[in-house]
């Protein structure tokens, strides 16, 4: 057989794993595991983030339209003519007589 062929042979065999060097091999592998599980956590904890942001963007834009609503609202409740409408339920009525100047003189 050819160094290539052997090679491989030896990688699918697994001999790698069980001869005088594999001790080498052992903490290698388990440090690429560990590499690989630090990855995976980092990349699920990212991805609940991203998660939480979507929502909270959602509320956002809900309570925004919320407020522009509620400003809408208090807009036209706050018109002149929706006030003498309430006002004249009510019973009262607009002065007949012009609102007078009151001026006050201080005398040193």
């Amino acid at each position: 057989m050819s160094k290539v062929k052997r090679n491989i042979y030896d990688i699918l065999k697994g001999s790698f794993l069980t001869d005088e060097s594999a001790f080498n091999n052992w903490k290698i592998i388990l440090f690429v595991v560990l590499l690989l599980l630090i990855t995976i956590t980092s990349a699920h904890n990212i991805d609940k983030k991203v998660i939480k942001i979507s929502e909270l963007n959602k509320k956002k834009r809900e309570l925004r339209a919320e407020y522009v609503d509620t400003g809408t609202l208090l807009m036209r409740m706050k018109m002149e003519s929706s006030i003498r409408e309430k006002a004249i339920k009510r019973g009262l009525k607009p002065s007949k007589t012009s609102p007078k100047k009151i001026k006050v003189t201080y005398k040193d």
